[in-house]
């Protein structure tokens, strides 16, 4: 039995740092897939909490982790550890079973297996948690000295914190959105030749008379319920049937709009040479700190000088950005419109700034890490 609770040990512990340092390297990614599941159980106010369930979340899984393999203080992160499982089983299975929540994001944007297999890994873990708990008085730690375990269990808090507050300052280690360095955002914008739209039976419940009935689409439609004015709309359920194949990594809604209204996405997106463009969602929350904007400043007036296009795309009504141009001083730049919800997912700092050439991203910079310099040698755009 000591080898076996050894093994559940190991098995636990690496599996909950693996899932933490995972989600670690973009702890907004996890927010946002937080206030998913909030809309969903329309509990959008928790949405104001999102960014502190996540970092807390990720700092536990690592540290909990780290806990299992030591054994410092083991009663309670295994007790600790049955309710996290649990609650993840839950969730997990809502999200496969409903059909409200397209993916879990339990490995975060990195490492996506389906909702079934994410299901089932949580059975799994549960009852190796479940094991450890019964049998928690037969484990021991690691090592002899408890300031030792600790001390590696302390050691394990401030690496895990740190490095989210890297990434949140900086940008994503590991970018392992379809917005990364290397790819073309218009071509990830394409459908392939073959592609298949995904297909869902919806089932449609209505009331009349006190009697609940389900109806699929084809019976709803053939039956012209919505024709009789006592069948009254209760709930709707849809199940992936199969899923759509060929389709774009980079959904239509990564439109550029200029601010009389026209559409510049593919002009932006397909020019040749290179491209600066500024994003720049929630403008009275982004950091615009004189100290960054001196370098940004600096870089709009060379590349206006090298005759580089550089776009600042906002995510606010045209008023507000002619308001914030003025503000800030970019009149050499060019403003455009993007969706906030776009924005940020192809951004993950709020500003930060991505260089294209012909299409293809080359760099990102978060806000702090703005080039002090560009220089254009024999074609090529050197950041320094």
């Amino acid at each position: 039995m000591k080898y076996i609770l050894w093994i559940f040990r190991i098995a636990l512990g690496c599996l909950f740092i693996f899932s933490g340092l995972v989600k670690a390297n973009d702890p907004l990614g996890l927010a946002y897939k937080m206030n998913e599941i909030f809309e969903v159980w329309n509990m959008n106010w928790l949405a104001n909490y999102s960014f502190g369930f996540s970092v807390t979340m990720i700092a536990f899984e690592v540290v909990a982790g780290v806990a299992m393999i030591v054994g410092n203080s083991f009663r309670l992160w295994i007790s600790l550890m049955v309710l996290m499982n649990a609650f993840f089983l839950f969730l997990t299975w809502y999200i496969w079973t409903s059909g409200k929540v397209k993916e879990c994001g339990c490995f975060g944007d990195c490492l996506k297996i389906s909702n079934s297999e994410t299901f089932y890994k949580d059975v799994a873990l549960t009852v190796i948690a479940i094991v450890l708990f019964i049998f928690r008085y037969r484990v021991f730690p690691l090592f002899k000295k408890d300031k030792v375990n600790i001390a590696v269990v302390s050691a394990a808090a401030l690496f895990i914190i740190g490095f989210q507050w890297w990434t949140l300052h900086h940008l994503p280690y590991h970018d392992c959105l379809p917005y990364k360095v290397g790819n073309n955002i218009y071509e990830k914008m394409q459908p392939a030749e073959n592609s298949t739209a995904a297909v869902y039976n919806t089932i449609l419940t209505y009331e009349k008379n006190g009697v609940k009935k389900d109806f699929t689409s084809e019976e709803f439609n053939s039956q012209k319920i919505w024709e009789d004015p006592k069948w009254k709309f209760v709930d709707s359920k849809s199940t992936l049937v199969k899923e759509a194949t060929g389709q774009p990594e980079i959904p239509s809604d990564f439109a550029l709009t200029s601010l009389d209204d026209d559409d510049m996405t593919k002009a932006v997106l397909t020019a040749k040479g290179y491209t600066f463009m500024w994003f720049v969602r929630e403008p009275a929350k982004a950091h615009l700190e004189p100290k960054y904007m001196e370098r940004l400043l600096n870089i709009v007036s060379k590349a206006n000088a090298m005759k580089v296009k550089f776009y600042v795309l906002c995510s606010s009504g045209p008023e507000m950005c002619k308001t914030y141009q003025e503000a800030w001083n970019m009149k050499d730049a060019t403003f455009l419109m993007l969706d906030q919800t776009v924005s940020k997912t192809a951004m993950r700092s709020n500003p930060g700034l991505m260089l294209i050439k012909d299409g293809v991203v080359v760099h990102k910079w978060s806000y702090m890490d703005y080039p002090k310099d560009i220089v254009l040698d024999n074609g090529e755009l050197l950041c320094k």
